[in-house]
């Protein structure tokens, strides 16, 4: 398969997934193709994700766009010239603004190179994201398989995810961490398209 998930590659994806789980056959049935939900490689996207640590996405999306409409554009060097303070100012709280902040710093002095971890290989992109604070396992995940589309990625300790995964799977309680990546291991190489099919069950079961 391609690094990056394509369209094509997408619903191919999704007809071998409900060939081989027929719960996940059933999503595609009745809700047709998992949306691509992609974003953009780069700074922007990991401050939205960044944002939208324990709190809903609604919220964090009206959060970025207040941000960015005070800032004129969502860069590292504007992000950075903010300092904390003001960007507590501006309604992050004062972890997430020290997290944003340490992000711009991290790629204005050399030491975070964004551009090479979307070509490098995974493992190093990984262990380099993973050093910077406020992005953790989850953020990571969500990073390769929303911004730089990897096929093959589960994002770990979901919220979402672990409810679509017992509704679907008739669970007797919300999956541990652990569980949901051993019942994941079975999509793969295709656990980016599992991720959208239950995502996707989960909105539509919640009206969304």
């Amino acid at each position: 398969m391609s690094r990056a998930l394509t369209r094509l590659s997408l619903a191919e994806g999704a007809r071998q997934l409900a060939r081989m789980d027929p719960e996940l056959g059933a999503i595609l049935s009745r809700l047709g193709e998992p949306p691509m939900w992609g974003r953009q490689p780069g700074f922007a996207s990991l401050i939205k994700i960044i944002l939208e640590q324990q709190v809903s996405l609604e919220a964090a999306r009206t959060l970025y766009r207040r941000i960015s409409r005070q800032l004129g554009v969502m860069t590292p060097d504007t992000v950075y010239a903010q300092q904390v303070t003001g960007l507590r100012d501006l309604g992050l709280t004062r972890q997430k603004a020290a997290y944003c902040h340490g992000l711009a710093e991290r790629i204005l002095d050399g030491r975070l190179d964004l551009s090479g971890i979307a070509r490098g290989a995974d493992d190093l992109g990984r262990r380099a994201l993973l050093a910077v604070p406020g992005l953790g396992p989850w953020s990571v995940d969500i990073y390769y398989l929303m911004a730089l589309r990897r096929p093959d990625v589960w994002p770990r300790g979901d919220l979402a995810l672990a409810a679509a995964m017992h509704e679907v799977k008739g669970l007797k309680a919300l999956p541990s961490k652990a569980e949901q990546e051993r019942i994941a291991c079975d999509w793969a190489p295709y656990r980016s398209i599992a991720a959208r099919l239950l995502w996707m069950h989960y909105l539509d079961a919640r009206g969304r």
